[in-house]
């Protein structure tokens, strides 16, 4: 396999590290040139977890995606989900014959509204077969520091699955494998927004016990949206083997699931809980976006997921909320009034 990495945020280096450490060659699309030359000589990114060192035997540095694609046969996209658009603007269907791509994108492609799937489906009829996604729960930062990390990779097929994670497992990287394409893409763009809402009632000042209960209605909000858009693995608690030797079969409690939306609803590394804990110490939308210098998924997810569930009809009572504070100017204290009336 020859890996390539589209993206150079901290994601983005992670990523990069884990398949490194391994060994393993990577071409990689960074942001500019002026980076590039800059982790020849330096040996790291300067704007992301500038701590972690690469062995540039093992990189082949681009600024051009299409040249990563042109070069690569697995092609890890790990840009904000409102850059994928753009991204993908001069590539073809013919450059995409014969690849597989792998998503870390947590969001929805903001301009149609659709999954990274769905759009590689409608602009170049792409196969979901070639098509895998690697969610957490799991903090670049932590990356950086080598602290025990769990990522799942999600394919059609489980086989092809795990001959992709296999290469970013390290000492301090754990993989687990599903087939749950939709479910993990959705859970990991509803718990952004969640995270949102979480930092909002942070920065208003409301203390664990209130968070606690608003993250606990959010998994309950997350799992009955899922199981409105047809997604399966709603049960909790129900596996298929009882086997203690045996991986469990995946439900909404496992980690890539719920164990993703604790991690980013209380983490401060958590770049969602960031925004959303300045919106509630009364940033605007814009001020906040500004000063955080990184993309907060959920502002983008919390519109398509509006938009989408004018369809799917679930009950989304936190989601819909965040969506009224930061794209409709509802005032914080009246969304968090709403919130606290749906929690149960």
């Amino acid at each position: 396999m020859q890996f390539g990495i589209i993206g150079s945020g901290s994601w983005g280096t992670a990523l990069a590290k884990m398949l490194t450490d391994n060994g393993i060659a990577i071409n990689w699309c960074v942001r500019s040139p002026e980076m590039v030359k800059h982790i020849i000589k330096r040996h790291h990114n300067p704007n992301y977890l500038t701590s972690v060192t690469f062995d540039i035997k093992l990189l082949s540095l681009f600024t051009d995606p299409g040249e990563v694609i042109k070069k690569s046969d697995h092609i890890v996209i790990v840009t904000p989900s409102a850059y994928v658009a753009p991204l993908f603007h001069r590539i073809t269907a013919k450059d995409l014959t014969g690849k597989k791509i792998i998503s870390a994108v947590k969001g929805m492609i903001p301009q149609y509204n659709l999954l990274l799937n769905e759009y590689l489906r409608h602009k170049y009829n792409f196969s979901i077969e070639d098509y895998f996604t690697i969610m957490g729960p799991c903090h670049a930062e932590e990356v950086a520091a080598e602290r025990l990390s769990y990522l799942t990779f999600s394919g059609i097929s489980l086989s092809a699955a795990k001959n992709i994670a296999v290469n970013f497992n390290t000492p301090y990287i754990n993989t687990i494998v599903n087939n749950d394409i939709y479910g993990v893409q959705y859970a990991a763009i509803l718990k952004n927004i969640y995270a949102v809402a979480s930092g909002i009632a942070h920065g208003k000042g409301y203390g664990d016990n209130f968070l606690s209960v608003l993250i606990a209605n959010a998994a309950d909000e997350m799992a009955g949206f899922l199981r409105k858009a047809g997604i399966r693995n709603i049960r909790v608690g129900v596996h298929k083997t009882a086997k203690l030797n045996e991986r469990k079969s995946p439900n909404y409690a496992a980690s890539v699931y719920l164990g993703d939306l604790l991690v980013t609803c209380y983490s401060p590394f958590s770049r969602n809980r960031t925004f959303g804990s300045m919106i509630g110490k009364g940033y605007a939308v814009a001020s906040a976006q500004i000063e955080m210098k990184m993309i907060a998924e959920g502002y983008n997810a919390s519109r398509s997921i509006h938009i989408i569930n004018k369809d799917v009809q679930a009950e989304i009572p936190i989601a819909q909320a965040v969506y009224e504070i930061l794209w409709k100017k509802l005032p914080v204290s009246k969304g968090l009034k709403i919130i606290e009336d749906s929690l149960v």
